[in-house]
């Protein structure tokens, strides 16, 4: 289908609810949007719960194809991006107790992790982004550490930017409870943070 420069000015800046309504309607160029709004997003949340680039990606297509089979139950009494982040975040949740089930997944696997998502800093020098790189990946081994509880709210909170009401409809826990452990993930961080920095 051939869309005109007005259709897709329309489509980019048209909301999230706007987009799945259009494709709860059959319109699957809205679908194509909100996968490109989502995408990466996504994979850089469902990347720093897991701790693994594949995963990542398996979990986040299976995120979009359950959005794509299930369009009809998402209602607009939740915001579309608490809805599908649920959703990546139920399947993560997912994967990481498969990963208890099976021995072969210890924690020196997630501490060898080589593999990184970067946010490209068009100002940067090569020796600043080496450095980034380090910092980066001594980050995602402290949120490694963390139990899964923790580490969903403190990716939503500090890395993807939701607010606490927004964590409480993703995470389906109160909101005491989201501050709660966002601060003690925030002080197990820092408790980490130091020991892998001095190892450096």
């Amino acid at each position: 289908m051939i869309k005109t420069e007005t259709g897709v000015k329309q489509g980019i800046e048209a909301t999230d609810e706007v987009l799945i309504a259009r494709f709860q309607q059959g319109d699957n160029y809205a679908f194509d949007l909100l996968v490109k709004r989502y995408k990466d997003p996504l994979l850089n949340f469902v990347y720093r719960f897991l701790g693994e680039k594949n995963d990542a990606e398996d979990i986040v297509q299976e995120t979009f194809l359950r959005l794509f089979k299930n369009k009809h139950y998402y209602k607009e009494i939740a915001k579309f991006s608490t809805w599908i982040y649920t959703i990546a975040g139920n399947l993560a949740k997912t994967e990481l107790r498969k990963r208890k089930r099976h021995s072969l997944f210890s924690i020196s696997h997630y501490m060898s992790t080589e593999k990184d998502y970067e946010i490209p800093d068009e100002s940067g020098s090569p020796e600043r982004d080496a450095n980034s790189v380090i910092t980066d990946k001594i980050i995602q081994k402290a949120i490694n550490k963390l139990s899964p509880k923790f580490k969903q709210v403190i990716v939503l909170r500090d890395i993807q930017g939701f607010s606490y009401e927004e964590i409480t409809g993703i995470a389906d826990i109160p909101l005491g409870t989201v501050k709660s452990r966002v601060n003690r993930a925030r002080l197990k961080l820092q408790e980490d943070l130091k020991h892998l920095m001095n190892d450096v």
